[in-house]
Parts: structure tokens; C-alpha cells; sequence
């Protein structure tokens, strides 16, 4: 199973014991849950230091307080299932399975990253791992998660799609137009909105009427459901519904998964638009916190297996970080590949 990888290198007893805490998700589920989420948040804040030293340059947005969509996303799908997102795609990234090197080194504009040093932070990209970005227009990734769910039908897969954006991509006329054509389809997508409640900087108090976002699957008649993203275990739960729908034919769902961002939009905005308060109350519900929590009251790791843990993410890091430094640049050949699919494109010109 893929949600174990990371640990059976671990030596962790595997099976189940009798806990003072009761809960329906398993040891493993927890330890996993913990692991890809201490990775993600040490990814990131290392690169919001390494974009402070200038070694990452443009734009860089990070994930650091949402790791528990991606986390609770992650064991509630399977390998084939489709991921695509805007532009804070690092840690959705690495949670897919693209390797810290190759997600540091595509910050770096290394050749060796994702996509091969020419997208940068907002253009992730693996087409076999099944992570197809990273997109840097607003709401542009709603009707291309649809078309992959198309595909996914048309070929007569399983598979799902899980479509992500954010609440204020949910004012593009883009998401009314694919709602509506993949509910009359019933495609294979799974919609979540990424609700960290301010965009790029505007509550979304101040930019609709419509305060909870997945209201706007009733126009379409479309399943939806608000599900608390500060939770693995809620999230974990809300999407594994939602995809047995997709699964079965019964066509796609709006989640609105309610989550917060500790730094700001991007590198470049200083937040000042909410309460240090409204920060701290948030940082309360950390999911790393809570999910380490549920780990040490059900005795299920050990004081050394939690330092092995950590160990483990900071070596993880400083190897992506040791690798884009030691990566080559893109050679000067490679300006005008992989613009177009056709090799012989009549209308490129030197």
C-alpha cells in the first residue's frame, strides 16, 4: 500500500495495539499522516528561507499550516487517481510522490527539476506520477481537472480526479462552466476549494454573498460538503466519499475544505490584513500538533522513534537542498523545447 512506504524501512511494529484512545484510524495511518506533513512543513520553510537568501527566485507560495488536505487526500485516494492544482503546489507535489530533490530543484530553476527548470515554484509537474501542476492562472485548473476526468472515463478507468483551487478562484466564470458540463457528464472529479479565507489578501466576507462556497454546487444539483481542513482524519473522510461517488459513476462533488496558511498569500505579502490573534487561534489547531498528539496519548511512538522522524525529514530536506545546489543549469538548447509537442512546428522561427 503506498500509505506505508515511508515506513517500512522504519522497523515500526505494524500491528495495531489496545490504546486509552480510542480512534477508527490506525497506527500506520497516524505515523504516515505525521511523517509527509513534518516533511512538507520543513520543505517549505526551508524554502521560504532559501527565496530570503535569493537562491529561489519569482514567485513562491507556501503551504505551511495546510498539510492536512494533502495528508488526509493522499490515504484516501490510490496511486492512479489524477491530482491537479494552482500555484501553492509544493507540498500537494510532494505528497503525490515527486521527490523533495527534483521539487528543489525545479525551485532553483535547476535542469534536474520536475519540469526541468522552466516552470519554477507554480509549475510542478509529473504526467506518470499522475500530478499535472501547478498553474499559475486563477481557476485555469478547473476546466483542465475536468478534461483529465473525461479522459479517465473515455479510457473506462477507475480512476478519479482530484481538482484543487482556491476560494478565490471560485469567482472565475471558469468553475461555472465546468460544473455544469461535468455534472451533465458526470465525470470522475472530485472540486475542493482550498478555503484558507483571504486569497491573495481579500476575506471572502468582502469579495461574496455567498459565504460558504460549497452552496455553489446546489445551482448544478451537485453533491457538496464544508469539511474541516485542519483535520487529516476529516479530510481523509470527506474525500474518500466523495471519490467512491466518482468511482461509481455517480459524477463529481464540491468539497470546501475549510483550512489556513501561517505566512502570507506569498513571500511578498506581509499579512497584514488579519489579527496576529486570528493567527495564534489557528496555529492551536495545527494539524502536526494535533496529529502527533493522537500518536503519543494512544502510546503508539516511542520518544526515539519520534527523533528517528525527524531525523529522517531534515535529512530528506538538506539532500533536495544539497542537490539543486549541485544540479547543472538548463543548457541554452532547451529554451524552445517542450513549447510544442510537434518537433517540426513550421512557425518557429530562429
Amino acid at each position: 500500500m503506498q500509505i506505508f512506504l515511508l515506513y517500512l524501512r522504519t522497523n515500526l511494529e505494524i500491528v495495531q495495539t489496545l490504546t486509552d484512545v480510542k480512534t477508527k484510524f490506525s497506527k500506520e495511518t497516524y505515523l504516515y499522516w505525521y511523517e509527509l506533513m513534518l516533511l512538507l512543513r520543513r520543505f517549505e520553510e526551508k524554502a521560504g528561507q532559501l527565496y530570503g537568501m535569493q537562491k529561489i527566485r519569482g514567485f513562491c507560495h507556501l503551504y505551511i499550516g495546510q498539510e492536512a488536505i494533502a495528508a488526509g487526500a493522499m490515504t484516501a485516494t490510490k496511486p492512479g487517481d489524477k491530482f491537479i492544482t494552482a500555484y501553492r503546489d509544493h507540498a500537494l507535489a510532494i505528497a503525490k510522490g515527486i521527490s523533495p530533490e527534483a521539487c528543489m530543484a525545479e525551485l532553483y530553476g535547476k535542469a534536474t527539476g520536475c519540469s526541468k527548470g522552466k516552470g519554477g515554484s507554480m509549475h510542478f509537474f509529473d504526467k506518470e506520477l499522475g500530478f499535472f501542476g501547478g498553474h499559475g492562472i486563477v481557476g485555469a485548473q478547473i476546466g483542465t481537472g475536468a478534461g483529465l476526468a473525461f479522459a479517465e472515463q473515455y479510457l473506462g478507468t477507475d480512476n478519479a480526479v482530484l481538482c484543487f483551487f482556491g476560494d478565490g478562484a471560485a469567482r472565475q466564470g471558469m468553475l461555472h462552466e465546468t460544473f455544469n458540463m461535468a455534472m451533465l457528464w458526470k465525470l470522475p472529479v472530485v472540486f475542493i476549494c482550498e478555503n484558507n479565507h483571504y486569497a491573495m489578501g481579500t476575506s471572502v466576507e468582502r469579495t461574496s454573498n455567498v459565504l460558504d462556497i460549497y452552496k455553489l454546487a446546489d445551482a448544478y444539483e451537485m453533491p457538496a460538503d464544508s469539511i474541516d481542513g485542519m483535520s487529516c482524519e476529516a479530510v481523509h473522510e470527506g474525500v474518500d466519499r466523495a471519490i467512491k461517488r466518482a468511482r461509481e459513476g455517480g459524477g463529481p462533488t464540491l468539497l470546501e475544505i475549510k483550512t489556513y496558511r501561517y505566512r502570507g498569500h506569498s513571500m511578498s505579502d506581509p499579512a497584514k490584513y488579519r489579527t496576529k490573534e486570528e493567527v495564534e487561534e489557528y496555529k492551536d489547531r495545527d494539524p502536526l500538533t494535533v496529529v502527533l498528539k493522537t500518536l503519543q496519548d494512544n502510546k503508539w511512538i516511542t520518544d526515539a522513534e519520534l527523533e528517528a522522524i525527524t531525523e529522517r525529514v531534515k535529512n530528506k530536506v538538506e539532500d533536495s537542498v544539497n542537490f539543486a545546489e549541485e544540479s547543472p543549469w538548463p543548457s541554452d538548447d532547451e529554451l524552445l523545447k517542450d513549447v510544442y509537442i510537434q518537433q517540426d512546428y513550421p512557425f518557429i522561427v530562429d
